[in-house]
């Protein structure tokens, strides 16, 4: 992930490769020097040495050939056994050098310090015991046997030597190696967890775009390409900040102003203004500081939270509706008793003898009006008394074809309207009687609205579950659609439309959806509704197919 800074540098301990290639190049240049200074004093050394000298030189390139060839150019590891070869080999060839210059008084036996330090590196500690122990057994043998040379202090101090510098090199190189494999097991769950960040940055739903200090784009992820409708392709290391500015002037001035001032904003609401829809986000954006030497980079983190406003509305519409219950509960009782009085009052008048024509007529149409009113206030107090009675197994398909035959009998549903049942058997857990006025309420809404030739489709089945909206916390959702052809609900109503006493038609009470509303409420579900002018509207209905366990107790 490249916006997130950090570059992983060349690590600090030597591979075995380079160690071996200094091997290659230090032998090979022992055996020239030596090979040089024969050949140099020849008048001084005899032919056979200059002969054995040759001889080093010659295996020693060779040697050198044939090892880089398998290390470096093969590239095969360098395993125990070709560590061993090459340290006998070493050993061979030191011991030969310091033969023919004089053993003991040699100058090059303190070539097998190195030798025996680049053995402590490169090969376990048991293995540089075994090369360090025979390198005593031939320096001993070829001063005590090649040269007939005693034993005296300095010949122990130089193999007590040895012995030292095995053991430290040994002890410091074990150090070294559970250090490099700490370290690489670090690094390998770096790597892992930037693999991880970057799958779940690629699966998020939540857009991130960093960009630098001079507005170029550095990372997007492909919620923020889905969600701002840019490709990062198009814009990578281009300034966006003029794009960000058309799509969402108030992203762009919260990335603008975290960029220049360092001010970071914390949930702030932007609206995204695209070809095919606006809706809002939420943004909040920080910034990065990757080095001294660079500036800062700023990081926004959005996401679409048009769902979560919508579900605000929601719940905010439901406490309304609450609150209006329990007035209009409150108001139907006060009147009803006083209404009936008035009634039953104007009715004996109306019966009277003394009373005229006049008289009759004028309590007839308080009689009239006062059942009409009487009606109003059971709707009233229906609206207020929706209420989970009773919950239990039930079909939310039957309930909608019982629903179906009532409507069809409405005198306001045409007899050329034709309705149609879709879906399959959807068990729920409700009450039966709330969810048959749910699925009536909006059947008699659509005929009522589409009139003459109306055509309406009812639906019901499980849900999906990405069709609810984030948030609605509905467990195992189950749906009922009713579609209808009518005319579509006037912008002016659609704000409003599950408030009590709105509606769009004449002579309606503006009390049906809001029924609907409060007892999809009441199950713990959502009504939401798709409509569009002179092509119908859709009502969806989702509810949760158990109910909760606290809910039951």
């Amino acid at each position: 992930m490249r916006w997130l800074g950090g570059s992983s540098r060349a690590s600090a301990i030597p591979t075995p490769q380079s160690l071996l290639r200094s091997v290659y190049v230090g032998r090979l240049c022992v055996a020239t020097a030596i090979y040089v200074s024969a050949a140099l004093k020849f008048n001084v050394a005899g032919p056979l040495d200059v002969l054995v000298t040759s001889l080093l030189l010659v295996t020693t390139l060779a040697v050198d050939i044939a090892s880089y060839w398998h290390t470096n150019v093969r590239g095969h590891s360098p395993g125990l056994t070709f560590l061993y070869a090459q340290a006998i080999f070493d050993v061979a060839l030191i011991t030969t050098v310091v033969h023919i210059t004089g053993g003991p008084q040699s100058d090059f036996s303190s070539l097998y310090v190195p030798l025996i330090a680049v053995t402590a590196v490169l090969m376990p500690p048991t293995s540089t015991a075994l090369v360090t122990m025979l390198v005593g057994i031939v320096y001993f043998a070829d001063v005590f046997f090649g040269h007939r040379t005693t034993m005296t202090p300095e010949i122990g101090i130089q193999l007590t030597v040895f012995g030292m510098v095995a053991t430290v090199t040994a002890y410091f190189s074990s150090r070294v190696s559970v250090m490099g494999a700490e370290r690489e097991a670090l690094a390998g769950e770096l790597r892992q967890v930037r693999l991880e960040a970057a799958d779940v940055l690629r699966n998020i739903p939540t857009g991130v775009v960093t960009v630098d200090s001079d507005g170029r784009l550095l990372y997007c992820n492909p919620a923020a390409e889905q969600i701002l409708g840019f490709r990062e392709r198009d814009w990578r290391s281009r300034p966006i900040t003029p794009e960000f500015a058309r799509i969402a002037p108030e992203f762009w001035a919260a990335v603008t102003a975290t960029a220049r001032r360092g001010v970071r904003a914390m949930r702030v609401e932007a609206t995204v203004r695209r070809p095919d829809r606006t809706f809002p986000i939420g943004v909040t954006t920080t910034t990065l500081d990757v080095g001294p030497a660079t500036t800062p980079r700023v990081t926004a983190i959005f996401t679409d939270i048009s769902d979560s406003k919508r579900l605000e509305e929601l719940h905010l519409r439901a406490e309304r509706l609450e609150a209006v219950a329990e007035l209009s509960s409150s108001l139907a009782h006060e009147i009803k008793n006083p209404l009936a009085s008035i009634r039953s009052s104007v009715e004996q008048l109306g019966r009277a003898k003394r009373a005229d024509p006049d008289d009759k007529f004028l309590a007839g149409l308080i009689i009239r009006e006062s059942d009409r009113l009487s009606r109003l206030l059971s709707e009233f107090l229906d609206f207020s008394r929706v209420r989970v009675t009773e919950c239990r197994p039930v079909d939310l398909h039957a309930v909608a074809a019982a629903a179906i035959r009532m409507v069809r009998q409405h005198p306001d549903c045409p007899p050329e309207a034709r309705i149609e049942l879709e879906g399959e058997v959807t068990a729920m857990e409700g009450d039966e009687d709330l969810l048959h006025r749910v699925v009536s309420n909006l059947l008699l809404n659509a005929v009522q609205a589409a009139g003459t030739g109306a055509r309406v489709t009812v639906r019901t089945g499980r849900a999906a579950a990405q069709e609810v909206p984030g948030g609605a916390a509905i467990d195992n959702p189950v749906s009922l659609r009713v579609t209808d052809n009518g005319p579509g609900i006037p912008e002016t109503v659609r704000a409003r439309l599950f408030e009590p006493f709105v509606t769009g038609r004449t002579g309606g009470t503006g009390l049906g959806l809001a029924i609907v509303q409060r007892a999809v409420e009441a199950h713990r579900g959502l009504v939401l509704v798709d409509t569009t002018e002179q092509r119908g509207t859709t009502f969806i209905v989702y509810f949760p197919a158990a109910r909760r366990k606290e809910e039951a107790a």
